[in-house]
């Protein structure tokens, strides 16, 4: 079996994927997307133009699945030998609710501003991040890490007491801004004590590597004991 995974290296969708493969252990070349510049292969690998597209190879087949929330729907289904959701109903639920969370509400209230702001704005040559955006992005983020705080304090992981899918939805996420230092983590003592459980797992430790061309990351985003 030959596995490739296209991603980009600050998108959520593609951390995720990156972050389940590793965990469930399976092997992978990872191909960096230089965006914009490689938007029109992007385009002819999925129609939507978003990234991640995992393409799987063997003799006489080859299946490409597209975006990170089949992608990782897939592989919990083709490969349940580590799982990464809970058995019972109500569990699922609680992790899928979370992950859409994050998919959907972190996306277009924390990260639509401040990683647009910071990263796809410069990018795309729409000038200089707005200072009001970007406020209005971290006014936001506090309040998403206060929920965050609550589910840790009572929870072993963030949706209960096994590592899931949620946890690294979460991740993929707070990673991004991590990236820039953009993360209060000394307000929320307990989703610090959880990113740091999550940072110390070999899975993440190629996401700590990654360095985004003309931007350096932040002093401890890779550094376990921040």
């Amino acid at each position: 079996m030959k596995r490739s995974l296209y991603h980009w290296p600050l998108d959520p969708g593609s951390r995720e994927v990156r972050l389940a493969l590793a965990e469930k252990r399976l092997t992978f070349t990872p191909l960096m997307l230089d965006l914009p510049a490689d938007t029109e292969k992007l385009s002819q690998l999925n129609p939507s133009g978003r990234p991640p597209v995992l393409i799987e190879q063997q003799p006489g087949s080859k299946c490409t699945i597209c975006e990170s929330r089949a992608i990782l729907e897939y592989l919990e289904e083709t490969r349940p030998a580590v799982p990464l959701l809970p058995k019972s109903h109500e569990q699922r639920a609680e992790v899928r609710r979370l992950m859409s969370w994050f998919s959907d509400k972190f996306q277009s209230e924390v990260l639509g501003f401040l990683l647009f702001e910071r990263l796809e704005k410069p990018l795309l040559g729409l000038g200089s991040p707005d200072a009001a955006a970007m406020r209005e992005g971290k006014r936001y983020l506090l309040w998403h890490l206060a929920v965050m705080e609550e589910l840790t304090q009572s929870r072993n992981w963030l949706a209960g007491e096994d590592f899931s899918l949620a946890d690294i939805s979460a991740a993929a996420a707070l990673s991004c801004l991590d990236y820039f230092g953009d993360v209060p983590f000394e307000q929320f003592v307990s989703v610090k004590s959880w990113y740091v459980r999550i940072k110390s797992r070999p899975s993440f430790r190629p996401l700590l590597a990654d360095h985004f061309p003309g931007i350096a990351p932040a002093p401890d985003y890779a550094n376990l004991d921040f």
